[in-house]
């Protein structure tokens, strides 16, 4: 089955921008993750794995432009696109005359590999991102067959050495070609390259020494982490082959915003509203952080706008000791509707004081008369 174009894979044009394909991979890892769609679980896990593979190909510079030449055949024998890439590409390039691998270097036998790693997408809230947290995940992945411990043979017996190979997985094939009498070292048909024959499979895994389950996982969230951090988690990845470590897990954190707080770096905003009597005359308000609420002394004659700074009230440094603050800015709120007494009030107010009712449209008019001349 031949593979989808990436571009299409991810909805996105071929010109799209770096920022386009990131939007539109979070997207698409939303809507086919297996969490959500566990009505239809193996399909979507397909469906996200096409996903993710589309992104590591088309979010990296170099990778992209070798897909844009090449399209797929640039990764199908695990790399770039262009010049002999060492012995493996001298190898292809006889591949195509003879159809087969070698030019009497031949392959190695494949040693243990580190297995893929997985991605997991996590949303928090913004106090967890401030103060960090542990929880548990569920992270669908390759495992070793826990019943026959990752060797595919049924319990109590064991998988014998291939004889055709004699274990190393490679054959050699003598052909007669224009340029002399040439011995190619091909994988062995018989074994397909393990090296082993399994001749009573394991009834759990038939045989492969491998098992697809959902893994809890604990997450340790570090303090002062923010939207797009990226944790590492060693060795939850997909289980290695030929004996070869796992992968490992990275966690994308995406934080939810939050309806008081807004965050600049380290520090949190936050606006308050306070009236005009307590903007006029002065006044002792609490207002909310994310430590709870804290008393702050608003001084007579402030003005809508004004900031104040509440010490170490902000959100904790990632890498470091202490906090940034809190900086809270009043918006002084003008009531709409008053009562006649209030009216009476404020007017009397105004005329006790010699206050002039609009101070700044004079200043204003007279700027806009010496602008005209």
């Amino acid at each position: 089955m031949s593979k989808r174009d990436y571009y299409e894979v991810l909805g996105v044009e071929r010109s799209a921008s770096e920022e386009e394909i990131k939007k539109a991979f979070r997207k698409a890892a939303r809507k086919y993750h297996p969490d959500v769609n566990r009505d239809n679980q193996k399909e979507a896990e397909e469906k996200f794995k096409e996903v993710n593979e589309a992104y590591e190909i088309l979010s990296n510079a170099e990778r992209r432009a070798q897909y844009d030449q090449f399209g797929h055949a640039a990764f199908e024998n695990g790399q770039g696109a262009g010049g002999f890439g060492g012995a493996g590409g001298f190898n292809d390039i006889f591949d195509m005359f003879f159809g087969q691998s070698g030019f009497g270097f031949g392959r190695r036998p494949a040693g243990p590999e580190k297995g893929a790693d997985l991605r997991y997408d996590m949303e928090i809230t913004f106090e967890q991102a401030a103060f960090g947290m542990e929880t548990e995940v569920q992270v669908p992945r390759t495992e070793d067959c826990s019943v026959c411990d990752g060797s595919g043979a049924s319990p109590g017996t064991h998988a014998q050495t291939c004889p055709q190979c004699q274990g190393t997985g490679q054959v050699q094939v003598a052909q007669n070609t224009p340029f002399g009498r040439m011995v190619n070292v091909v994988t062995c048909d018989r074994c397909r390259g393990e090296g082993k024959i399994i001749q009573s499979p394991c009834k759990e895994c038939h045989g492969r020494g491998k098992t697809r389950i959902r893994r809890k996982i604990k997450i340790k969230i570090p303090a002062g982490v923010d939207n797009g951090s990226r944790l590492r988690v060693s060795h939850e990845g997909e289980a290695g082959t030929r004996g070869g470590p796992p992968g490992d897990l990275y966690v994308y954190l995406f934080v939810k915003q939050h309806k008081l707080f807004i965050r600049e770096g380290n520090d949190v905003i936050c606006d308050v509203p306070i009236s005009i009597v307590q903007a006029t005359i002065g006044d002792e308000i609490e207002v909310p952080t994310l430590d709870g609420k804290v008393k702050l002394r608003i001084p007579e004659g402030t003005q809508t706008g004004t900031i104040f700074r509440v010490k170490e009230k902000g959100i904790p440094f990632l890498k470091g000791h202490g906090r940034g603050d809190q900086h809270v800015r009043v918006k002084v709120v003008t009531p709409k509707k008053l009562s006649d007494r209030q009216r009476e009030l404020l007017v009397e107010f105004a005329r006790i004081g010699g206050v002039d009712m609009n101070p700044e449209q004079k200043g204003f008019f007279k700027k806009v008369k010496e602008f005209l001349g």
